[in-house]
């Protein structure tokens, strides 16, 4: 292995390291605790070794997303795929995001509700999250029903879902319906 290689393995081993040590102390303390003096504290680095991978907690925000998309995109795909029949894989497709959302609140943050400087539904959105959606898409584009693009019926869907995992966690929801609120929703949002 040349120099060139091992330091570019080292860059990309400490990238992980702080992404993941940002992504465990959101989980922990939530977002307000993740601070580049933290970080470096947690990694037993100095504050210009992260400021050499990351601007800022923003970019650091936004890579936790790009990491949650893709964990997210596996997981629908891995639920769906094994579901029997269109109205089984929608209602995996939910409960997979529901409990995505559940499980991952800080991630589920840095995607959805914090400023991790990516652009959402543009031309130059990473690729990370145009899977997610993807993923999404594949099993709500065949529910949307005639006349309706897959697409639109598909952030539909996801909007609806968004609802119910931001409410839910919020505790303005009772978490005794939780199962009838998702029948709902697949039932009646779905063409199944």
């Amino acid at each position: 292995m040349s120099v060139q290689e091992r330091k570019q393995r080292e860059r990309a081993d400490r990238e992980r390291l702080i992404v993941a040590t940002a992504r465990e102390l959101a989980e922990q303390q939530g977002w307000d605790a993740v601070t580049t003096r933290r970080l470096a504290e947690r990694i037993e680095y100095s504050q210009p070794v992260l400021y050499s991978h990351f601007r800022g907690k923003r970019e650091i925000i936004g890579a936790v997303a790009l990491q949650g998309a893709t964990e997210l995109a596996t997981a629908v795909r891995a639920a769906t795929s094994a579901a029997d029949g269109p109205r089984a894989r929608v209602a995996a497709l939910a409960r997979t995001y529901l409990d995505f959302a559940a499980a991952n609140p800080a991630v589920y943050d840095a995607l959805f509700q914090l400023d991790g400087g990516l652009a959402y539904a543009q031309e130059d959105t990473p690729a990370p999250l145009k899977d997610a959606f993807a993923a999404l898409l594949e099993t709500l584009g065949e529910v949307a029903g005639d006349g309706v693009q897959p697409g639109l019926f598909t952030e539909v869907f996801w909007a609806a879902l968004h609802g119910l995992a931001t409410l839910t966690r919020a505790g303005r929801l009772l978490p005794e319906d939780a199962e009838e609120r998702l029948e709902l929703v697949v039932d009646r949002l779905a063409v199944v």
